[in-house]
């Protein structure tokens, strides 16, 4: 039988042309996989280069993590007739339960004592859930990093948006207080504000330090829930720090203490002292640097730890 090719039909070589294999690969594609960052031989100097290019990414999309972030809260109290409201009725239910309470266990003075019990549970609540949150805002999102490539980075802002938003709702509880008692607002209530962004700062700091442990380690947070229960009640948060006299000095190396105590204390028309204020910035500064480090080290296997 003749198996020649048929006039006209042309005859294609098995396999691409040499000079297909050596064609470089598109601008897009090198991108593509150098954010995989899947080499274990990277320079430290490398990974912070990817690491900045995973924030500048999460900065250039703010519009995602907001929107997401409000939907979480949406969804969460989907069917509801108050809706994320009710995180302020349990919360000003709180405040007016214990503030009647350890006012009169405490012998204090209850228009003197209300204020300051809204404002350490208000800001102690922010801080609890933003932690609990923080520690699994990877694993929470699994199937998000599992399905499409987007900065690490992004969950955490994520997150921090999602307590801002709850912290946002219970602050309608401490001006109620305030108006109730005829407390308006001053000019030392400006010094809050300074804090109120090193907060900011620490929260996503946090998270990206807690979030990638407790991906690894997943003992690591009921330890870490235990400890918040522990330091709740050795932080002046339901007790006034005057109540242990002297010993007070001694309150700045809980840095419980001084991250409430620098945003707390302008509002209750007092200033913080220079030591608090030094030990915030001190615990602040070891956050910041202990994540910074451990996300650049990390970043690359959160994927495979979730």
């Amino acid at each position: 039988m003749n198996f020649a090719p048929q006039s006209g039909v042309s005859v294609v070589p098995a396999g691409p042309p040499p000079s297909t294999l050596e064609e470089p690969l598109p601008d897009i594609g090198k991108r593509e996989l150098a954010c995989l960052d899947l080499a274990g031989n990277l320079r430290f100097p490398d990974r912070q280069r990817l690491a900045w290019a995973d924030f500048r990414e999460t900065v250039r999309l703010w519009r995602l993590p907001v929107t997401l972030a409000w939907l979480d809260i949406k969804t969460r109290y989907r069917g509801s007739v108050l809706g994320p409201f009710w995180l302020t009725l349990s919360t000003g239910v709180m405040v007016a339960a214990l503030g009647v309470l350890y006012a009169r266990l405490f012998q204090m003075n209850l228009r003197e004592y209300l204020p300051f019990i809204a404002l350490s549970l208000v800001l102690w609540g922010f801080l609890q859930s933003l932690v609990n949150d923080g520690c699994v805002c990877f694993t929470l999102e699994e199937n998000m990093i599992r399905s499409i490539r987007m900065p690490f980075s992004f969950y955490a802002m994520r997150c921090v948006l999602r307590n801002l938003f709850i912290f946002a709702h219970n602050v309608v509880v401490v001006v109620a207080v305030f108006a109730l008692l005829g407390q308006w607002p001053r000019l030392i209530w400006l010094l809050a504000l300074p804090s109120l962004l090193l907060w900011l700062l620490d929260a996503f700091a946090v998270t990206l330090l807690l979030g990638p442990i407790c991906a690894r380690f997943r003992d690591v947070p009921p330890i870490i829930n235990n400890l918040l229960q522990i330091a709740f009640f050795i932080t002046p948060i339901i007790w006034k720090p005057e109540l242990i006299g002297p010993k007070m000095i001694w309150l700045p190396l809980n840095p419980f203490y001084a991250l409430v105590e620098i945003v707390r204390a302008p509002l209750l028309d007092t200033r913080p002292d220079m030591i608090t204020w030094a030990a915030a910035l001190g615990y602040s500064a070891a956050i910041f640097v202990a994540a910074w480090f451990l996300f650049v080290r990390v970043r690359g296997r959160i994927a495979f730890w979730i």
